[in-house]
């Protein structure tokens, strides 16, 4: 039964999110709601320039809606719940950054420092709101350890949240990129949540694969539509809270292996090009430009990406199989 309801879940946000793009696409172009390109950026993004953005809003309320269609009784689950938040409020963080950019002309958008305060506040109120219906135990991947780490666990809580929807942020710099190593990144976490019977979760989680894979119909290369930081900070949270609610904090770190090492050539580059006064380690980072300026093709960094995305996701797997 619920196997069936994570199911129908997936297929009808699939449905919903394919019948939803080409109406939404011609509103966001009509709107004039188009990408801007940084200057800074490779040469060949410059084309994009105009593709509408904010996609991420059609797939974030059709994992939502649908989840709520197949499975009601959802909204009394708390951890659903603090996904969902989680989901929507970084979300809202996101929207409000595209908003400035896109519709005020404000290339800058909300301050960093700004931006970072409001992740802050959120994974803070995440935790505080969760904090009643779970512990302070961390598991060690395969060594079966549990560390109790007492009032110092909202300080993984708050790196978890900041990172993730960062890390994920950062990774949406190519066609298709995040969303699909999102989609690989989720599956893990549909089997933890079955395994300790979050069923209502495995739903929702269910149809944000649906909706996902829709939306990259849509988005892989050429993309007629970008999720924006609508759709890349909500999709960081929402791994960020899925983590915390299946107690796989350190899994995380492995499973989002890719997003890790996103943000880490992004500090690696930035530390270097101060100490060096000017000399870059990487061509460009993040580091999925590093290999486009090597002279790979931009489809072909993807499917490398996705490749060890989908390894790191086996690996997750096999830490919930045999824990």
């Amino acid at each position: 039964m619920v196997l069936g309801k994570m199911l129908l879940a997936m297929i009808l946000s699939l449905g919903i999110t394919l019948a939803s793009y080409p109406v939404a696409i011609p509103v966001l172009h009509k709107l004039k709601f188009g990408q801007t390109v940084r200057e800074e950026g490779p040469e060949s993004h410059k084309q994009k320039t105009g593709t509408p953005t904010m996609g991420g809003l059609v797939f974030i309320f059709s994992s939502i809606i649908t989840s709520l269609l197949v499975n009601f009784n959802g909204i009394h689950s708390m951890g659903y719940l603090v996904v969902v938040l989680a989901f929507v409020g970084y979300g809202i963080i996101g929207f409000i950054d595209d908003y400035l950019i896109v519709v005020r002309k404000n290339n800058d958008g909300l301050k960093p420092s700004l931006k970072f305060l409001m992740q802050s506040i959120l994974a803070v109120v995440f935790y505080l709101i969760y904090r009643n219906v779970t512990n302070s135990l961390v598991i060690v991947p395969f060594l079966n350890i549990y560390l109790d780490l007492g009032i110092f666990y909202v300080f993984v809580v708050f790196v978890m949240f900041t990172g993730e929807s960062n890390a994920v942020n950062l990774t949406d710099g190519l066609d298709g990129l995040s969303a699909g190593l999102v989609v690989l990144a989720i599956l893990p976490f549909i089997y933890f949540c079955v395994r300790i019977e979050q069923f209502d979760l495995g739903i929702l989680l269910c149809a944000v694969v649906g909706s996902l894979i829709g939306y990259l119909r849509y988005n892989m290369h050429p993309a007629q539509i970008f999720m924006g930081d609508t759709g890349s900070l909500a999709l960081g949270g929402l791994l960020a809270a899925v983590a915390m609610v299946t107690k796989e904090e350190i899994a995380l770190i492995l499973i989002g292996g890719v997003f890790v090492v996103e943000v880490v050539s992004v500090i690696i580059q930035v530390g270097y090009f101060k100490i060096t006064h000017g000399k870059r380690f990487f061509r460009m980072a993040p580091i999925h430009h590093h290999f486009e300026l090597g002279g790979m093709d931009e489809q072909k960094v993807v499917y490398l990406f996705w490749t060890v995305g989908a390894f790191l996701s086996l690996v997750g797997f096999m830490i919930g199989a045999f824990m």
